[in-house]
């Protein structure tokens, strides 16, 4: 038997001397073959001892089958209390649960997903007042609440988007459409800057592509502007041939797509030939012959023929 482990008492003899019991109870829990040696026991109390086995379980590397049993007062009969697995000082764990607004990253929403904004969202703040009821619009108005139940028998087709909902007339929100302040928040200063280091960050002027272009984005005819307060340092790319096509970039960022980094050159031209029409350059159709060369054996027939 291993050496015991006490906290600050000492086990109880009867207790520490069940191993067979605490074994039995772990092979009847386990999978067969998964308890392995004794690995110690542990006192938790008065005439209450758990006794550790280790486990061979695949991917429990390091747990410990824990097995207490325990001894009533006067008593010569040690009795089962509960038998559980447990990680060790070396176990493998699983990392620790993070919540799901926390391991939320870019890219992860996808299409019918929805994902529901805190009331106390610093990105966001209120984009006007003046009544403390809810907006019409908003969920728990009472407007949406009689629009609901009077469009029970006849569901309106399509997605929310794309349903009317129209204001009553006269009301602050009415007023508040017509100014095109209609949204019940916008953009704090808080998420206006959030949201321009991310921007800065992907297409900004620290990038390596900003880095190498020939000039800006702020001089580049395909830099489309946008409207609120973002716009005075950003924009949005419209050059089908650039990385950041369709992105919001910073006038600082720039690419070698720039419309004016540079013209074209033309293929070079030939020159046009130089015609002398003044004299007769002559081209005989065969190539003169040496003196010194032999003749082919046509030739020679030919030789023969002109002395005959």
């Amino acid at each position: 038997m291993s050496a015991a482990t006490t906290r600050s008492r000492t086990p109880d003899r009867l207790c520490a001397e069940a191993v067979d019991l605490a074994r039995g109870a772990a092979e009847e829990a386990a999978a067969p073959g998964v308890v392995g040696e004794h690995a110690g026991l542990l006192s938790e109390g008065d005439r209450v001892v758990t006794h550790f086995f280790e486990c061979k379980e695949p991917g429990y590397r390091g747990w410990r089958w824990a097995v207490t049993v325990a001894r009533a007062s006067r008593a010569k009969v040690v009795t089962l209390d509960e038998v559980v697995l447990l990680p060790g000082p070396d176990a493998l764990l699983a990392p620790e649960w993070v919540p799901w607004s926390e391991r939320l990253r870019p890219g992860d929403l996808g299409p019918g997903d929805l994902l529901p904004t805190d009331q106390e969202d610093l990105r966001l703040e209120p984009g006007y007042s003046g009544e403390e009821e809810p907006l019409p619009t908003s969920a728990v108005s009472h407007e949406m609440a009689e629009l609901a139940e009077a469009e029970d028998a006849d569901v309106t087709p399509g997605t929310p988007a794309v349903q009317p909902m129209v204001p009553s007339r006269g009301s602050i929100a009415a007023v508040a459409e017509e100014l095109g302040m209609r949204r019940a928040r916008v953009l704090s200063r808080y998420g206006l800057h959030v949201a321009a280091d991310r921007w800065e960050e992907s297409y900004g002027p620290q990038t390596p592509m900003a880095q190498a272009a020939p000039a800006t984005c702020l001089t580049c005819g395909f830099l489309s502007p946008i409207g609120g307060s973002l716009g005075q340092a950003f924009g949005v790319c419209a050059n089908e041939f650039s990385p950041a096509d369709g992105r919001v970039v910073s006038f600082a960022y720039g690419c070698g797509g720039h419309s004016e980094a540079a013209v074209m050159p033309k293929p070079p031209q030939p020159a046009p030939p130089v015609i002398d029409e003044t004299r007769v350059d002559p081209f005989p159709l065969r190539p003169a012959r040496d003196s010194g060369s032999v003749p082919e054996a046509g030739d020679e027939e030919t030789a023969e023929l002109g002395h005959s």
